[in-house]
């Protein structure tokens, strides 16, 4: 990224020139595949399951929780991360990733307190409810979206967003939980 800054500022250009750039075509891919992942019927059906399943986790359970999660990405045994990640949706998830065809990088689904419900790979904790991914779809409201900052990814030398989206309950009209897609937006 430091190259495609220096280049930025010999030409003039401001950062925002460059996260312009990518905005329309993260808004339309937002209300197009990601809010299609969002109204998949497996995505809802898991959401709601563990919506029940969880509903009576105190926030001091949450956290730990997370705690685990976060221990288990970097140990050898991970049966909470191993339980997300082998559940059918999370398969399903996979798939839609698989057929993007580079475009999308990550996606998972998030339940109404954060909690990770599927995801096509390990994020780096379980707990999504501190984050504005979450604080932006899921409280905002039905078809409430939020694009992050296109940043380069490290490990893979991809500039790309996280586009997420509010999971809608069509049976009642409420927001039961949300996704969220990396999106490499260089193959936008």
């Amino acid at each position: 990224m430091k190259h495609l800054l220096v280049l930025i500022a010999a030409l003039g250009l401001s950062c925002n020139a460059i996260a312009n750039e990518y905005e329309e075509a993260l808004k339309g891919y937002a209300n197009g595949q990601v809010k299609t992942i969002a109204s998949d019927p497996d995505v809802i059906a898991a959401v709601k399951a563990q919506n029940i399943a969880n509903q009576n986790l105190t926030e001091d359970q949450i956290i730990a929780l997370d705690k685990e999660w976060r221990a288990q990405v970097a140990a050898s045994n991970q049966p909470l991360i191993q339980e997300k990640l082998s559940n059918p949706t999370s398969k399903k998830l996979v798939g839609m990733q698989e057929a993007s065809g580079g475009k999308i990088t990550e996606i998972f689904v998030m339940d109404d307190k954060g909690l990770n419900v599927a995801q096509s790979a390990v994020t780096s904790d379980y707990w999504q409810g501190d984050e504005a991914k979450w604080q932006k779809t899921y409280s905002v409201g039905p078809n409430a979206y939020h694009i992050s900052e296109v940043e380069e990814d490290e490990s893979t030398q991809m500039f790309q967003s996280q586009v997420s989206y509010a999971i809608t309950d069509p049976a009642s009209g409420k927001v039961i939980g949300a996704v969220t897609v990396g999106v490499n937006v260089e193959e936008l």
